[in-house]
């Protein structure tokens, strides 16, 4: 879905990514500082400051963002920061939804049953591209994106519907858990490993 349009931000982030690689920022850094965000965004959830916590998703998915532009604009691509930038979105995503629990606007169980999943479709995604041989495995109903932008949107109907929140939260869950199934169906395919 949105994953799609990821050749598109990218080339608009070209101009961004120029700029801020003159500011001496390393795209590695560039990624602790949208983690460090998210993890500002669960401790808003948690204090129950809705318009923080969406607003620092925001900023944070831009950041997450930038990190790319940068390596792209500067020549500093690496294999280890792709691993680092993955890496930091599963913490990212655990930060907001562990912060949106203890905020208590949804029961325990089903903020692990969506973080569960999330991280799931990631290793799944991962252990398609490494074992498997896949040279993108990132098929699937909702990549990281659409998981946030329901969350987001969950967090601002939630200032008018309680309960808002939780059911977007449970949503991205089925969702992701959803995609781990297609990708695995789609690695089977790809592979062509039907026994």
């Amino acid at each position: 879905m949105l994953g799609k349009l990821r050749e598109r931000y990218q080339k608009a982030m070209i101009p961004v990514g120029t700029f801020f690689s003159k500011t001496g920022l390393s795209p590695n850094v560039l990624t602790a500082i949208a983690t460090i965000i998210s993890l500002l965004s669960g401790i808003a959830f948690y204090m129950r400051i809705l318009w923080g916590g969406v607003l620092l998703i925001f900023l944070g998915g831009f950041f997450d963002m930038l990190d790319g532009a940068v390596a792209r604009a500067s020549g500093r691509v690496t294999r280890f920061g792709a691993v680092l930038d993955h890496v930091l979105d599963r913490y990212a995503e655990y930060f907001i939804l562990i912060g949106i629990a203890l905020g208590g606007y949804m029961d325990w169980f089903w903020a692990a049953f969506a973080l569960f999943g999330m991280v799931m479709a990631s290793f799944t995604r991962a252990k398609a591209e490494s074992v498997g041989g896949l040279k993108s495995c990132t098929v699937g109903i909702a990549e990281r994106q659409e998981k946030l932008a329901l969350i987001i949107g969950g967090a601002v109907i939630e200032n008018w519907v309680t309960g808002a929140l939780a059911v977007s939260v449970v949503l991205a869950g089925i969702l992701s858990h959803i995609t781990v199934i297609q990708r695995l169906a789609y690695t089977r395919d790809q592979t062509e490993e039907n026994g």
